[in-house]
């Protein structure tokens, strides 16, 4: 197929603005890497660079001088992200493929409910005394799963408006024809069906769940049971706390690399999920695609 000149002057421009928006995302991880890498004292003095002077795993060195720790704390985030974001779906999906139905008795109302909470919430001293003294979460892994992340008003308006306008009624009709009730409907059609916008919600809540770290500031206090972003914010604050003092060591200081260890820390926080994103990239492109055409 030949293009015109005015297709390809517009093809070239779109490219660059992709070309453009690609390094707007890509250079800062990367300015991010070689800060983590760059020597102390020529990033104190030269700043940030993509080139730096002189090089140094010290950051990395320190961080590993808690390796044990740290594979831990990497665990349970992995364990809480899993859970947390399979049991977000769980229930996002079984709250709106009901909400989806035309049929449903009060339909209206239950989805005003849902939106409702939306716009108003308890606060934060109240949830905190009802999750430490009624339901006694403390220093459990149900700390980092349950509070504010686990069922979301904003997920479940995504998906219903997906199963309402992506899936045609007439499959729940000749389903139910065959003598399908709503929960075998539910498993083989609804979510086979809505694997795109399932992959795409799940990617934003698993993404909420690793990079949480207040539920672990209020719930937990115990070493053991700190997740990964906890963990390396109180590093961070450990840090803080020690060149605050002024009784500290000064030659315990000068081993400290403290600008550069922000850097490491951050890397080493996203890197997992730079990981495992382009595998659920095609499925994600997919979900925004259909909500943006069918939204």
């Amino acid at each position: 197929m030949i293009m015109s000149k005015g297709r390809k002057v517009y093809q070239v421009c779109i490219n660059i603005i992709m070309i453009l928006v690609t390094l707007c995302m890509i250079l800062p991880l990367l300015l991010l890497f070689m800060s983590s890498i760059t020597d102390e004292s020529t990033l104190i003095v030269n700043g940030y660079s993509f080139f730096p002077a002189k090089f140094s795993l010290g950051a990395y060195a320190y961080i590993m001088q808690n390796a044990s720790t740290i594979f831990r704390a990497y665990g349970i985030t992995i364990v809480v992200t899993v859970v947390g974001t399979t049991l977000s779906l769980l229930l996002a999906s079984l709250t709106a493929f009901p909400l989806s139905l035309r049929a449903l008795p009060g339909r209206r109302v239950l989805s005003f409910i849902v939106f409702f909470t939306m716009l108003f919430s308890g606060g934060l001293v109240p949830s905190y005394i009802m999750w430490t003294t009624v339901f006694n979460i403390r220093n459990t892994i149900f700390a980092y799963i349950f509070p504010n992340f686990l069922l979301g008003a904003f997920n479940i308006i995504l998906l219903r408006t997906f199963f309402t306008t992506s899936i045609p009624v007439d499959i729940y009709e000749a389903a139910e024809i065959d003598g399908a009730t709503y929960m075998r409907i539910y498993w083989q059609i609804v979510l086979p069906l809505g694997k795109p916008i399932l992959v795409t919600v799940g990617l934003f809540t698993g993404l909420t769940y690793w990079n949480d770290w207040t539920n672990g500031l209020y719930y937990i206090n115990k070493s053991d049971m700190l997740s990964i972003q906890a963990l390396l914010n109180r590093m961070i604050q450990d840090i803080q706390a020690l060149l605050a003092n002024s009784t500290a060591n000064s030659g315990a200081l000068m081993q400290i690399p403290q600008v550069s260890i922000r850097m490491a820390i951050a890397f080493v926080a996203i890197m997992p999920i730079l990981i495992v994103y382009p595998f659920l990239q095609k499925y994600f492109a997919s979900g925004i695609m259909l909500g943006a055409v069918k939204g």
